[in-house]
């Protein structure tokens, strides 16, 4: 099969997903009311509760969840051959990530813009609510940490990223300034991501590296405290002022980089190196079932994008009715970067002929955000002509900002864990901005350095917990929309199979990390894993006997609640 009939069968399905099956579920499952007051209005207060137009929401939604997560998972998930990476993704993106991100975004605007972990309680039970945090707060701290890591590599990899990352912050707040006096979106956005684009054009010619030892660190490490500094500042400046701006820029950005994409495979027509069904994997490699489904997680269903939906995006909700277009079309922009990830390392661009293909692929995870970078550099200059070098700072830059937004929320939403754990325990300090921004910061830090060492990579060290808790997050936050729908008296089933499948594989991907793990006696994994497991199958039981009272006591729901 052709490159170009994958993108074209992949765009057909996403399409069917967001004008008929969104559409179903926003009318028949969630029932979205243009009349509901959102805690945007209800709570407004200028800094974290804003409402907000939903493109800009959307832009922050978006490159929020994105980072470098459906870049990077689908680009190793291609070691089993395209087919299934292209399946998972497509199938995922229509009936498990959009109706999760949708389904989360829906819930928390129901519940006070609530955290999943925090509505949980007035779902499921209070001891649902205390383990389903343990476990968002043990994803945030995996993501902040690791992306730090991600983007301080790419700036001492890729210098010429330097400027156009650093200089779309100045952008951003220029914008945001904007946009909050009235400015026309349309022209502010056009006009930023031209700024935007020239900065990385003058990237090129200007790269920027740290000294080779500075405070007695390399240049990684003080990216690191650098980017942690800016993630702090940022995620306690009201959200008009950098976060939806920043967002909005990069979500338009990113609309300009798969256009570019998607057009050059048009244009181009390239082949497939890659096969179908790698059928040459190594005997040390991971089993496809369930290793696939919690490698490709961003881009088919993610735990972290619903912590995101009901973390920020929630609270910036202007309509419910909204909650559609920004939370399911965000999960069908993820699934066409995903799509077009995995064109890019199964093409040409990366590799001229199978055997060349196979020499890349060798071994699982010996591919990955370079491959993407390198092949969409070569696609770009094939079929548009443009400059590779060029091709591949915007690629690298691209990047580089998703995971800078994800980082940027991410630590934002560590501070809000971290405030509703002083309100729900009652500890006015935890409930202040500042020290609980200073403490979700401290303890990424902590992991960083106090695990890594003086390179600050130890977030690196708990990284391979990160697929399956976040996938079994992801079962989690379906499970107690399941129960909201169940108790409101709508049907669950479009909610609960996607739940059980994802809950199933990932629980399972778990058990074979958790033996590995023991095998190589990383006993700090064996006991996070086990922790993980031991909370998230608690919650299901409280669920479901939640769920079996509901139904023993008639499940009678009143009408005007349905």
């Amino acid at each position: 099969m052709s490159s170009v009939m994958v993108l074209l069968l992949g765009i057909a399905g996403m399409c069917f997903g967001w004008f008929v099956y969104s559409r179903f579920i926003a009318t028949r499952i969630f029932r979205l009311d243009e009349q509901f007051r959102t805690p945007a209005h209800e709570l407004e207060d200028g800094v974290d509760f804003v409402p907000t137009n939903r493109y800009v929401l959307w832009g922050h939604h978006f490159t929020s969840v994105a980072g470098a997560a459906p870049i990077v998972g689908p680009a190793i998930a291609v070691y089993w051959g395209w087919l299934p990476a292209v399946l998972w993704v497509v199938l995922g993106t229509i009936f498990f990530a959009g109706v999760h991100d949708f389904g989360a975004l829906w819930a928390s605007n129901r519940h006070k813009g609530r955290s999943m972990g925090a509505l949980s309680e007035n779902v499921i039970g209070k001891r649902s609510r205390a383990l389903y945090m343990i476990v968002v707060f043990l994803v945030l701290l995996m993501v902040n940490s690791v992306f730090g890591v991600v983007i301080a590599g790419a700036f001492v990899s890729t210098p010429t990223a330097v400027f156009p990352a650093w200089a779309a912050i100045v952008v951003a707040l220029v914008i945001g300034q904007l946009v909050h006096r009235r400015f026309n979106l349309i022209a502010l956005g056009v006009v930023g991501v031209a700024v935007l684009y020239w900065t990385i054009y003058a990237g090129t010619g200007i790269p920027i590296t740290l000294p080779a030892e500075m405070l007695g660190l390399a240049p990684q490490a003080n990216w690191i405290i650098i980017l942690f500094v800016y993630a702090a500042i940022a995620s306690m400046l009201p959200v008009w002022v950098l976060l939806q701006p920043r967002d909005f820029i990069n979500g338009m950005q990113l609309v300009v980089g798969l256009l570019l994409l998607y057009g050059a495979v048009f244009i181009s027509l390239p082949g497939l190196s890659a096969p179908a069904l790698n059928d040459a994997v190594s005997e040390t490699a991971p089993s496809i079932i369930p290793l696939l489904f919690v490698t490709i997680a961003c881009g088919a269903v993610s735990g972290f994008h619903g912590i995101v939906a009901s973390g920020t995006t929630s609270k910036q909700l202007d309509k419910e009715t909204d909650a559609r277009f920004v939370g399911y079309l965000g999960a069908v922009g993820e699934g066409s970067l995903a799509l077009i990830t995995i064109v890019t390392v199964s093409g040409v661009a990366l590799a001229a002929t199978p055997e060349a293909w196979s020499e890349i692929y060798d071994e699982f995870g010996a591919a990955g955000a370079g491959s993407f970078i390198t092949g969409g550099a070569n696609l770009i200059e094939r079929g548009w002509g443009i400059p590779a070098e060029f091709a591949q700072t915007m690629l690298a830059t691209m990047v580089v900002l998703f995971a800078g937004t994800t980082m940027d929320s991410g630590v934002r939403l560590q501070r809000y864990i971290i405030q509703e754990w002083g309100e729900i325990y009652r500890i006015p300090l935890l409930s202040n901005g500042v020290l609980a921004t200073l403490l979700a910061v401290a303890a990424c830090l902590l992991l960083a350095f106090g695990a890594g060492g003086a390179s600050g990579t130890g977030g690196m060290i708990i990284w391979p917990l990160f697929g399956a808790t976040n996938q079994i997050l992801a079962g989690m936050t379906l499970l107690v929309i399941s129960v909201m729908l169940i108790k409101l008296g709508r049907p669950s089933y479009y909610t609960m199979v996607p739940m059980l499948f994802v809950f199933t594989m990932s629980f399972l991907a778990a058990c074979v990390t958790l033996a590995q793990f023991y095998q190589d006696g990383n006993y700090l994994l064996v006991v996070l894993d086990l922790v993980v497991l031991g909370t998230s199958l608690m919650v299901m039981l409280e669920a479901a006997s939640v769920i079996a009272a509901f139904k023993r006591g008639g499940g009678n729901v009143p009408e005007a609640e349905r």
